[in-house]
């Protein structure tokens, strides 16, 4: 139930009563529109840029997640740490291991949290040991979308890594299994790094640039997102936004692995739908709130600083719509679910200092998105139930 106040009250039942929280601002749960959940333990790895990254850290930190015990344990650390951090949806990439995808989808259900993730798709250029087979990946994304889509609140995405990594053959598969069941996701990425850009000129010459090797196979549509696109044309955002399809910003990531600075602006002009990403590991925090913070300053150093309403936006309904799922999450509606965040003006001496002397409420979220990280999370509410 939400709505204002004064009309509500009067409507609960006898044995609830209202409690007031001070020094507090409740907002809709956060939504985090990419992260990879096998990448939680090597998060603040040294070193390295987009392609050397995956070889050195990534591959074989996944390569771990053949063991049951382990991406379970992983599963259940990688679930609390959303919550903590506020975080009552999120988009996830898995490893190719249908049973650690098994694992995170049971943490989820567990407390009804709202969560789409999918079997990590690639069978070339990766180490053997993260490659499907002939009719594995198929096999397994069928058997995940049997069992996890539609029940509870959860949701599958289809998720081939990036282009470089699958064959003509499993994109077209992908294709398929997206076309047979409209109602599934399809998450990748794209245009994140100069040289993956010039890594998939080479091994697709037929098409006619990064956008085209997704769109030959039919993966590009509304209910399709894709992390980073911070190198795109100005084709291929208008294909985007012709296509109904989202776009992932992860400025963390970005610039920890110095990829580049993601043009807000002109994707905002070419009215494509953007949410916020941690992209853990490579990201830097389970923090939107931090999230936030760091797209203001790429924003900065392209010379349009990201206003805080729209930053909260991002994380919030502008997630939610990325999803279509603006009808059940993203803000405080009437009808909508409850996930909801309380946020601790005074979660720290300096930001409540700094509240002090914030007059306006867009101060105020500006403050929290500079200061604010999990200490800022008073509260986390998933369905209606406390979860933090």
């Amino acid at each position: 139930m939400a709505g204002p106040f004064d009309q509500l009250v009067g409507q609960l039942p006898s044995q609830i009563s209202p409690e007031e929280i001070k020094d507090a601002l409740v907002i809709p749960g956060l939504i985090d529109l990419h992260t990879h959940f096998p990448q939680t333990d090597m998060i603040a790895s040294y070193g390295e840029q987009l392609l050397d990254w995956l070889a050195n850290y990534t591959f074989p930190t996944e390569l771990a997640f053949a063991d049951a015990a382990h991406s379970r344990e992983v599963a259940r650390a990688f679930t609390d740490e959303l919550i903590r951090h506020g975080t009552t949806t999120a988009l996830v990439f898995g490893t190719v291991h249908a049973e650690a995808v098994d694992h995170l989808f049971s943490e989820a259900a567990a407390i009804n949290m709202r969560m789409i993730a999918g079997k990590v798709l690639m069978d070339r250029n990766a180490p053997e040991g993260l490659l499907d087979g002939a009719d594995y990946g198929e096999a397994a994304c069928r058997h995940l979308i049997e069992k996890w889509h539609g029940y509870q609140r959860l949701s599958y995405a289809l998720t081939p890594r990036f282009a470089p990594t699958s064959s003509p053959d499993q994109l077209a598969m992908t294709g398929r299994l997206l076309a047979e069941t409209p109602s599934l996701y399809l998450q990748t990425h794209m245009s994140e790094n100069p040289s993956e850009i010039a890594w998939v000129t080479s091994l697709f010459p037929e098409c006619e640039g990064y956008l085209d090797t997704y769109d030959t196979f039919n993966l590009v549509g509304s209910r399709s997102v894709f992390a980073h696109c911070i190198h795109l044309t100005d084709r291929e955002r208008t294909r985007l936004a012709d296509a109904g399809s989202s776009i992932a910003f992860c400025p963390t990531s970005n610039l920890f692995l110095g990829s580049g600075l993601f043009d807000y602006e002109k994707c905002k002009q070419a009215n494509l739908s953007i949410g916020l990403g941690t992209d853990i590991g490579a990201g830097t925090s389970f923090s939107l709130l931090s999230t936030m913070g760091e797209a203001y300053k790429v924003g900065q150093l392209r010379g349009a600083p990201l206003p805080p309403c729209e930053a909260f936006y991002m994380a919030t309904l502008g997630g939610a719509k990325a999803l279509s799922l603006d009808h059940a999450i993203g803000t405080l509606a009437p009808g909508t679910e409850a996930d909801l965040v309380v946020l601790d003006m005074k979660a720290t001496s300096l930001i409540g200092r700094r509240m002090a002397n914030a007059p306006r409420l867009e101060d105020r979220l500006f403050a929290l998105a500079i200061l604010g990280d999990d200490r800022a999370i008073a509260r986390t509410y998933i369905d209606g139930r406390r979860v933090k």
